[in-house]
């Protein structure tokens, strides 16, 4: 197979395996503890460790007192012992004298009260106060290190979040509304503001929309979405601005070192889309639900790995054993860490790490799951697990680094349109954007298909489907790039509730669905929606389906019934639609199916295409594909039930796992929750 496009790679960390490790805080430990962990990091193949996260108050004690002592010793005794370090910039978390001196810096929360010291994540980012220490510790940082042997990646801040509702935002909100439309007359049109006499005559008179403004019941429940989307907008950019500080000011002394931050996959307050061309690689921390379907994890990896046009990303945070931070922790199961960690790769993680190396001994994360637990013992089951899988990963050594993803599926992902559904008055608060995007998703990946999750931007000309469900705002030249798929032979499907606005929210002064109206071949005059406990059948063929929510009213304009509603007046009329658009087609799914229902439907579409995968009947067996830079293509099977799975090599092969060569049709059997990767022939 021809290896895959590079395309924008950005600058991924060189090694020589996938680097291996996760967060360590010596500083919360005395020397012998450190001597005894790094013996353990050998012993458990550890190579990688992400250091000086939430350092800020032992390195810089004061406004104007710099202390890098423990810093030097943590990234020395790092190199003296062949491992590479991670370099955070400490940022995320204030130490308590810059919260006292400057108390500007505290964040005011959606109900407009101004914090006090305490937790994380809990500074403003337009103070200028934290923008001037931040950077002026970032550049301390790459001006000492950037040559330090130990030095493999740097991480600035951690887990960007949150928002701040203060004056300061309100004042760099207004300045960034000035940028971006330019006039109050361009403004008050963007959002609509006749309506209940909300034309504004002067900046200085828009507040930001908080609990004390537009918004009640919560910040779902806003008046004006123009302006609640516009503020998350902001409110991205900002926190980014003190992202792209930080990384301006190490790269005044390091030109060279991979920037990244940890990102947090499908994580609705940050547009991820527009961080992407300001990271040198992306990596991102994957805490799912131990109950989530295995689909879900696949979902965040697929973004990733679409933030950088597809290159590889970083693994940064996963737990070896369980979280802390919900109601109820669960346990990962024996074998379930090492097949997180390989689905992981098998979407394109060139990186393996874990938070954290030794469980914290006080606060809030004492009991969040380590590598090594409190009595620092080597024979705990979990450290078992992780030596084992450091063995398992330092014997594949250097096979999957830069392979991609020859994916011929694109799903659109976009956060604007996740904004905009959910805090839309209507037609339903039920219907949630990453549930109906995540069903789409896994009915493709069930099926077989590998996925490239991308921006509603990207470039859709590599791609035989694109998916595009609850694609609420259509912006920019998307219908005319959507009807060039359809008309080489490709085939679109998208959603009720999709191109009901424009990038500002506003509807479109047309029929339903907007400017996709013509590839879809189809109109919708009226939507009804019910509590999720009224069901509606839908005839798919010989399977009946059910729908909840949303039953859009759809009447014909060339396309063609797939499946129609089954009850109430609007029974017989379409749920289903395809359209012949060009050599290809357009489908429309004008309802909320269940799952059956949309593993159906994308079926058909998948088959049309010749997607649907070898291994789609093992529903259980997760099937990925990496083609390395040489060509090689890898396919990785992961078997996620507790049962052995019975397979058959639908092609020669060899097991890098294992080593073992398979013929074709020669049986395959996966143990429960078990790994292949196989090289094909």
């Amino acid at each position: 197979m021809t290896a895959p496009d590079t395309g924008n790679d950005g600058r991924l960390p060189r090694t020589g395996k996938i680097p291996y490790g996760g967060d360590y805080n010596p500083e919360q430990w005395p020397q012998d503890v450190q001597d005894e962990d790094h013996r353990l990091f050998t012993q458990a193949g550890i190579d990688t460790l992400t250091v000086g996260v939430f350092i800020w108050s032992l390195t810089q004690p004061a406004e104007d007192v710099y202390d890098f002592t423990v810093l030097d010793g943590i990234l020395d005794r790092a190199a003296a012992e062949g491992r590479q370090v991670c370099l955070a910039t400490a940022t995320a978390a204030l130490p308590p004298w810059l919260a006292k001196k400057y108390p500007e810096v505290n964040r005011t929360d959606f109900e407009g009260r101004r914090h006090r010291y305490g937790q994380r994540h809990n500074f403003c980012p337009s103070s200028p106060a934290y923008r001037r220490l931040s950077t002026a510790l970032a550049d301390r940082l790459g001006e000492r290190y950037a040559a330090h042997p130990a030095l493999l990646a740097w991480h600035i801040n951690n887990e960007y979040g949150g928002a701040c509702y203060c004056d300061l935002c309100a004042d760099a909100f207004r300045a960034w509304l000035r940028d971006r439309h330019g006039t109050l007359d361009a403004l008050n049109d963007a959002w609509w503001t006749t309506f209940w006499s909300h034309r504004y005559t002067d900046w200085d008179e828009i507040e930001p929309p908080s609990a004390l403004t537009e918004h009640w019941r919560g910040p779902d429940h806003t008046a004006f979405q123009g302006i609640t989307l516009d503020y998350q907008r902001f409110m991205t950019d900002a926190l980014l601005g003190c992202f792209t500080a930080e990384k301006k000011a190490i790269r005044a002394h390091d030109p060279d070192t991979p920037v990244t931050t940890n990102l947090m996959g499908a994580y609705r307050p940050l547009d991820y889309h527009r961080w992407a061309p300001h990271l040198d690689f992306a990596s991102w921390d994957n805490y799912p639900p131990l109950d989530a379907p295995p689909t879900r994890p696949a979902l965040a990896h697929d973004l990733m790995r679409g933030l950088k046009d597809g290159a590889p990303f970083w693994l940064m945070e996963q737990t070896p054993s369980t979280t802390a931070c919900r109601d109820v922790n669960p346990l990962r199961r024996p074998g379930e860490l090492r097949l997180a960690t390989w689905q992981a790769i098998a979407h394109g993680a060139d990186a393996a790490l874990y938070f954290q190396m030794r469980a914290s001994r006080g606060a809030c994360e004492k009991y969040h799951g380590a590598v090594i637990g409190h009595a620092g013992r080597d024979d705990t089951r979990v450290f078992t697990e992780v030596a084992d899988l450091g063995r398992e990963l330092g014997e594949l050594g250097a096979v999957t680094l830069g392979a991609r993803t020859p994916a011929r599926i694109a799903l659109l992902f976009d956060w604007d349109s996740w904004w905009a559904l959910e805090i839309s008055d209507g037609p339903s608060r039920l219907v949630r954007y990453p549930d109906v995007v995540h069903g789409y998703y896994r009915a493709a990946r069930e099926a077989g298909a590998d996925v490239d999750v991308v921006a509603a931007s990207a470039d859709l000309t590599a791609y035989d489907v694109v998916l595009a469900p609850v694609l609420h705002l259509v912006k920019g030249d998307l219908p005319a790039r959507l009807e060039a798929v359809a008309r080489r032979g490709g085939t679109v499907l998208t959603t009720f509730l999709t191109a009901r606005s424009d990038e500002h929210d506003r509807a479109f002064l047309t029929d339903v669905p907007g400017p996709l109206a013509p590839l879809m071949g189809i109109r919708v005059d009226e939507w009804d929606a019910r509590p999720e406990d009224v069901v509606q059948p839908v005839e798919l063929g010989e399977l009946t389906a059910q729908a909840r929510f949303v039953f859009e009213i759809v009447q014909l304009r060339g396309a063609e019934t797939v499946a129609v509603y089954g009850t109430d007046f609007y029974a017989g009329t379409p749920a289903v639609t395809r359209n012949d658009f060009g050599a290809g087609e357009a489908w429309y799914v004008a309802t909320a199916l269940d799952q059956p229902g949309v593993d159906h439907v994308v079926r058909r579409v998948l088959a049309r295409h010749d997607l649907v995968g070898p291994y789609a009947d093992h529903r259980t067996v997760e099937t990925a594909t990496r083609v390395t830079p040489d060509g090689d293509c890898l396919l990785f099977l992961l078997n996620h039930d507790v049962r052995p799975a019975h397979l058959s090599a639908h092609t020669t092969a060899t097991d890098l796992v294992t080593g073992k060569r398979l013929d074709q049709g020669e049986a395959l059997t996966l143990d429960p929750l078990g790994v292949a990767v196989l090289r094909l022939q």
